[in-house]
């Protein structure tokens, strides 16, 4: 089965850590993609450089920045393929954003189309 697994975490998070212990994640990071199960990843530009985008009476409206004001943002996915749950949690529990303040991973199946 296919899972995103999902990255969140506060936008300044990984300043906290340092400049060697950001290469250190950095360098963590990378080695996922390496991974076998790992079939794409991608990082997104900070969530100031978002646009919302809603049609409303068939207008579209956008408005500059994210949706909601959050304390975590979406910084980035993998999107792998995993036996099970299980196995999706633990590629899922060795994304660096998980172990640093304020940051989370989702994991969430995706729909076979």
């Amino acid at each position: 089965m296919k899972y995103a697994v999902l990255i969140y975490a506060e936008p300044d998070a990984h300043e906290a850590v340092g400049e060697e212990g950001f290469r250190s994640m950095f360098q963590e990071y990378m080695a996922l993609t390496e991974d076998p199960r790992c079939l794409a990843n991608g990082q997104l530009q900070p969530v100031e450089t978002a646009t919302t985008i809603r049609v409303q009476d068939g207008r579209t409206l956008t408005t500059d920045g994210p949706f909601a004001d959050t304390k975590e943002v979406l910084g980035g996915y993998y999107i792998i393929e995993a036996a099970n749950l299980d196995e999706a949690i633990e590629f899922g529990s060795r994304v660096p954003a998980a172990r640093i303040k304020g940051g989370s991973i989702e994991v969430r199946p995706l729909v076979d189309r």
